[in-house]
Order: C-alpha cells, then structure tokens, then sequence
C-alpha cells in the first residue's frame, strides 16, 4: 500500500500532523516505536515522576560529561502515543518573541508563528477578558489548575518582594515576572497531544497507526524518499508514500537520519553506514535548558512530598481535585540575570515538594525546591550513531559545563536565595537541604556541577536555515532531497526561552499548513 504521508514518530509533533493531514483528506500513515498510552499515571499530573524510567520512557543517558562530575545524566523521553507529552510536567511556555526573530528565518518571526500557536489551543484565561495572544477553540486545552499548593502562591508573592514583577501570562504581551505557570490539562487530567489531536481522528479511514515499530531507515532512490523500512512484531516491512516525514525527536530524528546513510560521511563509514547523502549538520547543533534545584526544608507539613495517599488518590479519581492534580512545577518566572539581555536568560521553575534527582531521590520530610533554569546556553553538543543497528541507543553527547553557562546557574542560584529569604517565606522556609554551608560563588559552582540536570527540552540536531551546517529548509524539507521532511524540535536553529513543548506543536502546525499549501 502507498500513503501519501508517513510520520514516524506520535509524540508531541507527530499527532498534530496525523490529525492535520487527515483532516485534509490525506492517506497517512504514522508509526510509533513505543505502545498505546494506557498506563493509569499517565493521565494523573502529579503523578509524572513515575513514568521516568518505565515502559513508557526511552530512558537515555548522556555520555559523563566532564564539567558535571563526569556524570552521566538521565534524559527522559515519551516513549508511546503522545511522546514527551504524555510524561512531562505539562507546563505550557511558548517563548520569547526575541527567539523568533532571532531565528532571521523567512516565515518564522514571531508574528509569522503567533497564529499557530494560537490555533493550536484552547485558552482557559483567569483574566476577564480574551487577550489577541491566545486561541479558544484548538485542541489543546489550557488551564491553571484546580489545586495550586499554599508554597507556590508563597514563591510568587516572595519573587516580587525580590523585586520581581508578577506576570499572570507568560505567553501573552511579556514574558518577564513571576507567577504560576499554566498547564495542559483538560478538567484536571493530562492533556497530551494524543489526547487532543490524535484520540478523536483513530477512527479516520484514511489514517493508520501502527505502534511497536522501530524504523530501520528511510528507503532513497535516485534522490528521494520513497518510504521506510521498520520492524514489527519481529518481521521486517517496508511501505512506500509520496512524502517521508520525521517527527521522532531531537535524538530519534538525526539517528534515523544518519541509519539511512544521511549525515556526515566520515562518521558514518566509522560505524558501519554508507553514506548516501552527506549532510555534515545531521546530529550537531545540540542544545538543552539545564536547572540545578536549591532545596528548603519547609517548616509547615504543606508539601507535595506526602501528597500520595489513598485519600488523595480516590479524590482525584473521583473528582479530579485535589494535589493529584498538581504537576509539581507549579509556579516559575523569567528574569534577566544579565541586565542588558534583550530578553530573559533564566527560568525558575518553583514545585512545593523535594525536587533532585528527577524525583528519584527523596528527602526525609516536606520541602519546597526553586530550579534556575539557563535559557541561553552557549554549549553545543551532538547526536551521534554507535553502530548500524538502529535498536542500539544513540550517543548523546550534550557538552554541558561551558564556564559562561555555570557562571548564569551560580548567578541563578544566588537570586534564588534572595527569593527564598523573602517575607512571604517565612512561614515556611526551614534550613537550605543541600546548599547550607556553601557561601562563596566557587562553592555554589560545585553545587550546580554535581547537581545539575537536563529539564528536558533538547533541540536543534536537524536544524532549519540555508547555511553549511543546516539539515532543512525554511519548508523542513531535508536539503538535497525530495519528498523527506523532519519537523519537530530537532529543526530549531537556537533553543527558546522557555518549555519546548508548546513551540513544537507550533511547529507541527505550522508545517501541515506549510504541507498542504505546496
């Protein structure tokens, strides 16, 4: 059979085309590596930490990156319907319109973007009236959420008497201040891109989902893509389509990309690949917000650390109420630590609970953790193939550690403190848990090397532009090939100032409009 779309990949980017193309009476057929996304955690927010390292999760590690301790640093990725969407903490940011101006790509400033974001969404303001910034019949729904812990409301209130200005919209005229973040939810449950793109289009007859599948390569002939090959159920299978579309990921898309002999040449031949189609940016360009958390002790037993009980639980089952509703990260800001910064350069991301480690380590009581955020990182890094054989896990290797991007953290790290210490904290705030004796700026540089973590929002491993080291077009379109795209994060140029998952669904839209019309 012959379609006229594959996409390979159905997360974040992938459902937003399926429905799309579909929609336009497009044959399509998508194909994910991982299963349905049935697992019961998935659909309860404050549940999200219990997917890191499950069924439903890549499980990447980074290779030891020398300037954090040598440490190899997990990176989470949605694996199943929906991708990272379905195993994020679900804070909706778009980013700056600085990024994409800065972009300078023909069809990509802000004002070019700012329709697809909005016709992806469905707003739920608190503001009384609609803002020109927001969409309010697109299938992700927005919401701040039914619960909100008393901690969050007190880091808002402790950022503005830092001196901070609040912000009730990041995603509206500015994008400085601090507040709570908003969320995609639906009714207190997850709202996933598989729930609100691909779920209600499952029963088109001309869209077919098959999960389970590890694609082996895209098949070239004389200059196009024609199709994949993949394996399911341990047979291998090749189907055929008039266009070819990546949208697996900053790692899935270059690794598919360079299994298919499209990359850099020299690096191929050294694992067992032929070169078909030399594209030396394939895999490079590498970007990644990192966060160091800072920890208190909370004095009043109000945290999120002992949220999951039974009572909790059913009262989420049965109402959608309640800390199960929360996504950890319920309050955050954007601030210029360098104060000539044409936008801000770091992200605090605020969750009434103990916050390291992914969640995976636990402290003995209740806490509340601040993470500065690097925005702007000047690290590059690269994806890189380890063999031929497209069931072995990539090399990640994301450079982390430049001094300049540590120096930002520390910086961070300080206002963070200063934030902390605030009047509105002081009902609260009991002794820093990790940081209590660390005082001077080297020290604090030590903290955030063997502390900081990815806040997962790699990008820009098959970046967009016309340049040597570009892997597609303004369009997405691969250079030098026909029929193969690659639309999702991978095809940033630069990191946004904010959570990635928004701007790839802009993306995607964006691209199936873009699809459509050519």
């Amino acid at each position: 059979m012959t379609y006229d779309y594959i996409l390979i990949g159905a997360g974040s980017a992938g459902c937003v085309l399926a429905n799309r193309l579909t929609l336009a009476g497009k044959k399509v057929l998508l194909l994910e590596a991982g299963l349905p996304d049935k697992k019961l955690e998935i659909g309860i927010p404050a549940a999200f930490p219990k997917l890191f390292g499950s069924s439903v999760d890549w499980d990447y590690h980074t290779v030891p990156q020398t300037n954090l301790k040598s440490r190899k640093l997990y990176w989470p990725r949605g694996k199943t319907l929906g991708g990272s969407s379905s195993i994020n903490a679900m804070i909706y940011t778009r980013g700056n319109r600085a990024d994409y101006d800065g972009w300078d790509l023909p069809g990509w400033s802000y004002e070019d973007v700012l329709p697809f974001f909005k016709r992806s969404e469905t707003h739920t303001p608190t503001l009384e009236r609609r803002s020109v910034f927001h969409g309010y019949d697109g299938p992700l729904h927005l919401e701040t959420r039914r619960y909100t812990n008393p901690l969050s409301e007190a880091f808002v209130a402790a950022g503005v008497a830092a001196g901070l200005e609040q912000n009730s919209d990041f995603n509206g005229e500015k994008q400085d201040g601090v507040g709570l973040l908003e969320v995609f939810h639906k009714r207190g449950k997850r709202w996933s891109t598989a729930d609100a793109y691909l779920r209600p289009v499952l029963s088109r007859a001309n869209l077919t989902v098959k999960t389970g599948v590890r694609v082996g390569k895209i098949l070239l002939e004389r200059g196009r893509a024609v199709g994949v090959e993949y394996r399911m159920n341990g047979q291998l299978e090749r189907t055929y389509a008039d266009r070819t579309v990546l949208c697996a990921g900053a790692i899935g898309s270059p690794q598919i990309l360079m299994l298919s002999g499209i990359g850099p040449a020299e690096h191929l031949r050294s694992v067992g690949v032929a070169p078909l189609h030399e594209l030396s940016g394939v895999g490079q360009n590498l970007q990644d917000h990192l966060a160091v958390p800072l920890p208190f002790d909370s004095k009043q037993p109000v945290s999120l650390d002992k949220a999951e009980t039974l009572p909790n639980l059913a009262q989420y089952l049965l109402t959608k109420t309640g800390p199960m509703v929360s996504n950890v990260a319920e309050a955050g800001g954007f601030v210029r630590i360098d104060s000539s910064a044409p936008a801000p350069d770091l992200q605090f991301h605020f969750g009434p609970a103990y916050f390291v480690a992914h969640g995976f380590d636990k402290g003995p009581a209740h806490h509340f953790t601040l993470g500065p955020t690097l925005l702007q990182p000047e690290a590059r890094g690269q994806v890189q193939l380890r063999s031929s054989d497209p069931f072995h896990e990539a090399e990640i290797q994301p450079c982390y550690g430049a001094d300049a991007d540590l120096e930002t953290l520390v910086s961070g790290l300080e206002l963070a403190r200063e934030i902390a210490h605030s009047k509105p904290f002081d009902a609260f705030r009991g002794p820093e848990t990790l940081t209590g004796g660390l005082r001077s700026r080297a020290e604090l540089k030590e903290h955030a090397r063997r502390y900081a973590e990815t806040l997962y929002h790699p990008v820009g491993t098959c970046m967009m532009g016309s340049g040597p080291d570009a892997v597609v077009d303004s369009s997405l379109k691969v250079h030098g090939l026909e029929g193969l795209y690659v639309m999702d994060a991978s095809v940033m140029p630069r990191i946004v100032r904010g959570n990635t998952h928004a701007p790839t669904v802009m993306i995607a839209e964006k691209a199936a409009a873009g699809l459509l019309e050519g």
